[in-house]
């Protein structure tokens, strides 16, 4: 891994997918990202749930959190807000309501919304509605969702169809992900059209040459700067649009070679601090 080269404009996060081979429970996530140095922390609602059917409060989590400094950025969860069948959709919005009211009890500001369930005969005009409709709930709840394309999914799978319904209304965000984008074939080009403020945040990672995007997966993501995504392209196009926000590892390794939870996390740090790093401004 190369040294630190030039400035790092951006916040630092990480999503708790990447702790996953150690089994920590939230609490145990919460003071490891916090000690190892990250700026947030992307929760699962999975994870979120399981501390309150223990028995403990949405309050003294966050607690926690605020006693750490670290903040709940984004929360990962599956919710079939955009499925085609009416009824399936209401109960996913029913669900997307009781998880972001979770969030907003511990000061998580966004959601991720995914393309999760029957999107096989949906249009940019139709998730773009259906994603209307979420966005009431979580005005609601105080949680924003970021629409999150997936890179094998049956729609929603490009940067592309993500920017096409993102510009059908105001103020909407999205999610984006580098493997996301290999899998799915998004062309990079067109993250300079966007603007900073249609990004609610980064994940980052990177992907070996092989096998090819057609059929890697996700426990074969690499950290930032290891393989062929071009990252520094991506870091010097989001800094040339303005976007400072939070840059989120994001791994499903099965393990890490021998490193402690805490020394994973601080070379994921480190890789993501590395590998964006910008020089300058590129117009």
């Amino acid at each position: 891994m190369t040294e630190l080269n030039g400035i790092f404009p951006f916040r630092t996060a990480l999503n708790t997918s990447t702790l996953f081979p150690y089994n920590l429970d939230i609490l145990q996530q919460i003071e490891l990202v916090a000690e190892a140095g990250y700026d947030g922390i992307e929760l699962w609602i999975k994870d979120v749930k399981a501390y309150v059917d223990s028995g403990e409060k949405l309050s003294s989590l966050w607690r926690e959190l605020d006693r750490l400094k670290l903040a709940p950025v984004n929360a990962i969860a599956f919710f079939k807000w955009c499925d085609q069948d009416l009824q399936t959709r209401k109960e996913g919005l029913r669900q997307a309501e009781e998880e972001m009211e979770m969030l907003a009890a511990i000061g998580c500001p966004a959601i991720a919304a995914p393309p999760f369930g029957d999107v096989s005969h949906l249009d940019a005009a139709a998730i773009a509605e259906y994603f209307s409709d979420l966005k009431a709930i979580g005005r609601k709840a105080g949680v924003e969702p970021y629409l999150e394309f997936w890179g094998r999914a049956e729609y929603l799978s490009t940067l592309e169809q993500a920017k096409q319904i993102v510009d059908l209304q105001p103020m909407n965000k999205m999610l984006i992900d580098p493997f996301h984008m290999y899998t799915g074939g998004s062309n990079h080009e067109l993250l300079g059209s966007l603007a900073a403020d249609q990004i609610g945040i980064v994940h980052v990672n990177d992907y070996p040459g092989e096998p090819s995007r057609l059929i890697i997966n996700d426990e074969e993501r690499l950290f930032p700067g290891e393989g062929i995504a071009p990252t520094k392209h991506i870091a010097a196009t989001l800094h040339s649009i303005g976007y400072s926000g939070y840059l989120s590892l994001e791994l499903f390794k099965k393990s890490y070679a021998g490193r402690s939870a805490l020394e994973t996390a601080k070379y994921g740090l480190n890789s993501i601090k590395t590998a964006y790093s910008v020089n300058a401004i590129h117009s």
